[in-house]
């Protein structure tokens, strides 16, 4: 196979351009910038350059003579396996040397394979030397083997007026480890009429700060409909143009960014052109903290299973979030008046796991933990926790699991409370849908409410029993029916049918006896 590095290539082009543009600078007039859409067509217009991503294959990229949708020669693209000493994915961009006018199309395409079936990232607005104000992108998209045609909307033409990050790609091993290749074909930029109702799609519409903070929206995306078929187009926040309805509260600045500047509320507006539009919420205060530490936990540290507390010895290798798919939550331990706290934001759902070993709280009879939230605790906004047990078989999802989720809204007990540590003690019993706490492994907190402080998490015994009470201390209730209407086997309170064998010897291993609790007969099997 004859493959051509781009160097040599572009070199030609680069010379036969500068030979056909010699001309007198005097006799120019200024001139707008080039709107031409082409990338790569069978060859690289002038001006163009590659530029690798750091720690990537240098090596990665060349120009394929013999593989081609379209002429004669393709952008070959080979993805290194797991391990290669010449880099670890493969990754760059394709810029222009002057920067193009792109305001005129609203669309980045190409044509594309695979040597097997692969994802790899791709977009525009990322030349590898700038910031990329204006980054658009699509990720874990898939390619086959056969030629197909990818269509990236842009988000916002009219912020391209002097673009110079034409094309980019990252691309790393298989889920196996293997590399593979990739070529790219026919490059270049549309106006295209398949492209229809953009929408933006907001993680959250509050965000919560102090005076003087950088709040920036949490913006999943652009949802484009090409073809009738919805596609997310990732954004750079500077495409977003926002506009604050309370500039004493909140400013806006032109890269999509919001500025606290003093307490209230407001509302931002948050624009896509002149088309797509949403609201934000936007809270601005001095105490989006606690100022001091939660209180003190009190109980002795013999009855306590500690997680998380600086009073007591923490169970080992709690993971305080398991980063699951799906989660935005960011975690960091803070310090608040010397004490160690966990700090949640952009909360949607987190996992916790504690595995290594699971948590026996059967000894136990309450759980605790407390928290502390900036935000507005008014229903419907809720926080819960849920507790999940791997059964005696110790594994997720051996068919023994069980679990239970509380939910704690202002109307609860406890009650939500914003700006005030919140104490939630409550019995295990309460997590009425767990067969057993003898094997704790996982706890998932989610809600309404993005950020939130969490300190000591402990389980412990309040002295009326644990789970693993050997006997009841006290008798079953006294049936209340009439005898005239009970037909009894076995009762203290009723006449029993005579003859009734409680032990007939068949070969079992379980043990039968009669025990007397508070003065009740009581029936008592052991290995049954």
């Amino acid at each position: 196979m004859k493959l051509k590095t781009f160097i040599g290539l572009f070199s030609v082009a680069l010379l036969i351009f500068t030979m056909s543009c010699e001309r007198d600078i005097n006799s120019l007039e200024l001139a707008e910038y080039p709107s031409f859409a082409e990338v790569f067509i069978d060859d690289f217009v002038p001006g163009l350059d590659y530029s690798a991503f750091g720690n990537s294959k240098l090596d990665a990229f060349e120009i394929d003579d013999e593989e081609a949708y379209s002429g004669f020669r393709s952008l070959r693209i080979t993805v290194p396996s797991v391990n290669d000493p010449s880099g670890w994915y493969a990754g760059g961009a394709f810029y222009s040397k002057f920067p193009r006018d792109l305001t005129g199309y609203n669309a980045l395409t190409f044509w594309g394979k695979a040597s097997r079936t692969a994802v790899a990232d791709v977009g525009l607005g990322n030349d590898n030397h700038n910031p990329p104000r204006f980054q658009a992108s699509m990720s874990q998209v898939l390619f086959g083997t056969s030629w197909q045609k990818y269509i990236i909307p842009i988000p916002d033409p009219s912020k391209l007026q002097t673009e110079t990050g034409m094309f980019w790609y990252a691309a790393g091993a298989d889920t196996n480890g293997l590399g593979f290749t990739l070529w790219f074909d026919e490059v270049k930029y549309e106006k295209l009429n398949t492209i229809a109702y953009p929408r933006i799609l907001l993680e959250d519409t509050l965000l919560t700060g102090p005076i003087n903070a950088v709040l920036v929206p949490q913006v999943r995306g652009v949802m484009f409909n090409v073809d009738g078929v919805d596609q997310l187009v990732q954004a750079a926040q500077a495409y977003f143009t926002l506009t604050s309805l309370n500039d004493s509260v909140a400013t806006t600045t032109q890269d999509g960014t919001i500025i606290g500047m003093g307490n209230g509320e407001t509302k931002v507006i948050i624009r896509l052109g002149n088309l797509v539009q949403d609201t934000l919420t936007v809270i601005v205060g001095d105490q989006f903290g606690p100022s001091s530490p939660a209180p003190t936990p009190t109980v002795d540290p013999d009855s306590v299973l500690s997680l998380y507390s600086n009073v007591y010895t923490n169970h080992p290798n709690v993971i305080w979030n398991t980063y699951w798919q799906f989660s935005t939550a960011q975690t960091e331990e803070v310090q608040i008046g010397g004490d160690d706290v966990l700090k949640y934001t952009d909360l949607n759902f987190v996992g916790i796991e504690f595995t290594s070993p699971l948590v026996d709280a059967s000894n136990m009879t309450r759980f605790h933990m407390d928290i502390w939230t900036p935000e507005p605790t008014d229903p419907p906004r809720t926080f819960k926790v849920k507790l999940v047990d791997f059964g005696p078989n110790g594994v997720f999802g051996g068919g023994d699991d069980s679990e239970h989720e509380l939910t704690f809204t202002a109307n609860t007990t406890p009650a939500l409370v914003s700006k005030q540590w919140v104490g939630i003690d409550v019995p295990l019993s309460a997590f009425s849908g767990l067969a057993s706490t003898q094997h704790l492994a996982q706890m998932v907190l989610s809600g309404d409410i993005p950020t939130v402080y969490v300190d000591n998490v402990y389980f412990y015994d309040d002295g009326s029993g644990g789970q693993n009470q050997t006997e009841p201390t006290t008798p079953a209730p006294t049936p209340t029916y009439p005898a005239s209407n009970v037909l009894s086997i076995f009762s203290d309170a009723y006449s029993n049918v005579p003859g009734t064998d409680f032990f007939p010897d068949w070969g079992q291993n379980t043990v039968v006896s009669i025990i007397q609790i508070q003065g009740n007969n009581t029936l008592k099997y052991e290995g049954l």
